[in-house]
């Protein structure tokens, strides 16, 4: 008897990660990418799981739930993480990569595995037939967009993603910025340009009045927390970058020995690092005024742009309305995975893939779906798709806020943080030890 077939529409993070384990699954996998024949706003590279900032998988540590389901992904044999493992660059306490290898070896790696047939080919329609899981991400294509839309029987919500301008190394002046990791964390993996107080004010002024890319009459604009543009904070107040993308706290100005009034932070972009993202400046500024205001930051008088900011439509579906544990409820041989789901965040896109690909193979053997406890950060991450309150549904990053409490004495806030992630790796351990008997059994 054949094999059944298992077709997964993106080649992103999500579904990578979701043909890897489905193919460890028993399956045989059907990956759908639409690039090179069409390409989205945001990306420019043919390769599978390409990234648009190199610190895409941020914090390692467990005192953010993010390194919590990190730690957890590497537990399960995740693909995405072994290969940030393989091509990590220096970001102090994040987990940063050279975003050109990482994509490499994702390329790589699912076009020599013998149970996945990677298709280049732009859908435009869900296949009528078979388990599907559509991970086609927050830019899915318009006609697939519309096929979604219909079969959700809900309008897609949306909101803006902002990416952040990047310059050439050699083109930073370090005679007025300096390398530095904030209160000496981490190694000197940053670059940071210091600003007066009038240098900080005069840029704030700037970046409120300056011209912004339009926005289209038809289009609400939304900006997930998360990633607003550099001009949204400005416009917010005058301080707020100051307590917020550029503080300065803990980077003291080796020529004064005092902290500056705000900070510009630079992390290194890839392995070479001869590119740096500006830290938090993503931006929907023209290019013009990009090129105009940024080079009025200390230190960034002569940068070289490698690339400037830009917006793009992110798009995702009401989960709790639609979808149970990744499964479309009104049809389900369909199972979602990544942004589209209302996850935000590429670490985040990973462990639905990793999910759904776990979930597709044993619902089409008539299985019982494995969920993750709900005391992991794979769990938590699941619960939240299926239980958060729908008629405000909004992406998320995972946090620790969507964990079950603890229960017990009362806990400063770092360590109840590092009990939460030490009782999602405990808890972890017997449901992953589960997955892979049943592996070994099939």
């Amino acid at each position: 008897m054949s094999t059944p077939e298992i077709a997964i529409v993106g080649g992103g993070l999500a579904g990578c990660e979701a043909a890897w384990q489905a193919a460890l699954e028993g399956a045989q996998v059907r990956l759908i990418e639409m690039k090179p024949h069409r390409y989205s706003e945001a990306h420019e590279s043919p390769d599978l799981g390409e990234l648009v900032c190199s610190n895409s998988l941020r914090g390692a540590g467990m005192n953010n739930a993010v390194g919590c389901l990190k730690e957890e992904l590497r537990r399960c044999n995740s693909l995405i993480i072994e290969a940030a493992d393989a091509t990590a660059v220096p970001a102090g306490g994040a987990l940063a990569v050279d975003r050109e290898q990482f994509a490499a070896y994702l390329t790589r790696k699912i076009e020599e595995h013998p149970s996945i047939d990677l298709v280049r080919e732009e859908l435009c329609d869900i296949p009528e037939e078979g388990t599907v899981i559509l991970a086609s991400g927050p830019l899915t294509s318009p006609a697939l967009s519309e096929k979604i839309a219909a079969l959700t029987g809900e309008e897609h919500l949306y909101f803006y993603d902002a990416i952040a301008p990047i310059v050439e190394a050699d083109s930073i002046d370090l005679s007025v910025a300096w390398k530095a990791s904030r209160y000496g964390k981490g190694g000197d993996d940053y670059i940071n340009c210091p600003m007066d107080e009038e240098q900080y004010k005069t840029f704030v002024a700037d970046l409120v009045a300056a011209e912004k890319v339009p926005t289209r009459d038809f289009e609400k604009l939304v900006h997930f927390e998360g990633c607003m543009p550099i001009e949204e904070m400005a416009e917010r107040g005058e301080m707020t970058l100051a307590f917020g993308p550029m503080k300065p706290k803990g980077l003291p100005d080796p020529r004064t020995g005092r902290e500056p009034y705000a900070v510009l932070q630079l992390r290194q972009d890839n392995a070479h690092a001869s590119l740096f993202n500006l830290v938090g400046f993503q931006t929907k500024l023209t290019y013009p005024e990009q090129k105009r205001i940024f080079t009025q930051i200390p230190g960034l008088e002569n940068a070289r742009f490698s690339r400037l900011g830009s917006m793009h439509r992110n798009t995702f579906i009401n989960a709790p309305t639609c979808l149970e544990n990744l499964q479309l409820k009104a049809s389900p041989r369909l199972f979602f995975a990544g942004q589209i789901t209302g996850v935000e965040g590429y670490v985040e896109s990973a462990a639905c893939g990793l999910l759904a690909g776990i979930f597709a193979p044993r619902w089409q053997r008539q299985e019982e779906l494995p969920l993750p406890p709900a005391t992991t950060a794979l769990g938590a991450l699941l619960h939240h798709l299926r239980e958060a309150e729908a008629e405000n549904f909004q992406p998320m990053n995972v946090n620790y806020g969507l964990f079950p409490k603890l229960e017990g004495r009362k806990m400063k806030r770092a360590d109840r943080r590092l009990a939460m992630a030490e009782r999602a790796l405990n808890d972890l351990a017997p449901w992953w030890q589960q997955i892979l008997e049943a592996r070994h059994d099939g």
